[in-house]
């Protein structure tokens, strides 16, 4: 399993010829496709030469103790090395999304439970926020429409990267896990008994994709426009501003009212057709696949409830991969990494985990 790693050293060294090229700067899109999978070889490449080299090591510190002890008391040391730079290129050799180093456009929904759910909706996309704000990523919120208590019937908002030379630390890499079901159990500012209420919101994550990846006819569209409207019903402008937009052959609806430009509703309407109708594809492509397949693309679940937020007892829990911590406050307000780790955590010991199989089943 290791040395298949050479083909990637191989083709990492493909790719620096074929960028070196001048002839290939001429068309960007191949530069930005080639400059893409050269960023994602870099650490398994190192990590390839790192293992190559503590593998050395080893053997010849072997040879050399055969007529000198010193050798042979550095093999404790050197072997331990080589282990940890086994187990990192083994991680890395692990099969990954290769939507990883993606920005994303994130949609909160508010679900059963009215206006404590839209409320609710409105916590989870601060907690959004404040976590990109956390990472350096820049926000923009491209359509929502509010409750009238504050709260967000649904929201949708794109999350882009500023710089991020590992693909792991973009925000498709550390986000995807969040789409599913969020419950919250508290007592409702509409509740006048006190008593706790349970009720949920959800969460879609999709990875943005440019108009070149995805190819969408006019023909295959419909548009309408309309005036926009805000909580209550209340008029926002007396222009037909609002634009929607229907997918005639996959029937997917995307409607944006924010902006005062007809223009720039439609724009982003389209940014985020596009992006529905990649994970569409992509969502198909994973129904097709081998159950050992789907388990190394997706292993975290995200269309059930995932997560459970207790005010009362300060609590978060997730329900796939088992975190439980006492620090829902600090959640809310954007340290959402532990959170997150524990789920990047499952999703990749069981991608390794059917690797091994798939290699022992060889």
């Amino acid at each position: 399993m290791l040395e298949s790693a050479a083909t990637l050293v191989q083709e990492y060294a493909d790719l620096q010829a074929q960028l070196a090229e001048p002839a290939v700067h001429t068309d960007q899109g191949l530069v930005r496709k080639l400059n893409k999978r050269y960023a994602a070889l870099a650490p398994t490449v190192a990590a390839y030469h790192a293992w190559h080299a503590a593998r050395d090591d080893v053997a010849a510190a072997r040879e050399l103790a055969v007529q000198d002890q010193g050798f042979a008391e550095e093999l404790p040391a050197l072997e331990a090395v080589q282990a940890a730079a086994e187990q990192t290129l083994r991680a890395l050799l692990v099969p990954r999304d290769p939507d990883d180093d993606r920005d994303i456009i994130l949609e909160v929904k508010a679900g059963e439970g009215g206006e404590e759910s839209a409320l609710f909706a409105g916590d989870l996309l601060r907690m959004y926020l404040r976590y990109a704000e956390r990472r350096g990523w820049r926000t923009e919120v491209l359509d929502s429409t509010e409750s009238d208590l504050g709260g967000y019937k649904d929201v949708r908002v794109s999350v882009k990267s500023r710089a991020v030379s590992d693909p792991a630390d973009a925000p498709w890499a550390r986000l995807k896990y969040e789409g599913g079901v969020h419950r919250v159990q508290r007592v409702p500012v509409t509740e006048s008994q006190g008593r706790i209420h349970t009720s949920a919101a959800g969460v879609l994550v999709m990875p943005e994709v440019d108009d070149v990846e995805v190819t969408i006819e006019a023909s295959d569209l419909k548009v309408d426009v309309y005036r926009s409207s805000g909580p209550g019903g209340q008029s926002v402008n007396t222009t037909d501003s609002a634009v929607r937009i229907t997918h005639l052959p996959t029937g997917t609806v995307v409607s944006c009212q924010n902006e005062k430009s007809q223009l720039q509703n439609k724009e982003s309407a389209m940014r985020v057709l596009r992006a529905r109708l990649h994970q569409l594809a992509q969502n198909e492509a994973d129904a097709v696949a081998s159950a050992q397949r789907r388990s190394q693309i997706r292993t975290v679940d995200r269309s059930e409830r995932i997560r459970t937020y207790n005010f009362p007892e300060n609590r978060i829990a997730d329900h796939r991969t088992g975190y439980k911590a006492y620090n829902l406050d600090m959640v809310l307000d954007g340290d959402l990494d532990p959170i997150v780790q524990s789920a990047v955590d499952t999703d990749d010991a069981a991608r390794l985990a059917a690797l091994a199989q798939g290699s022992s089943g060889l």
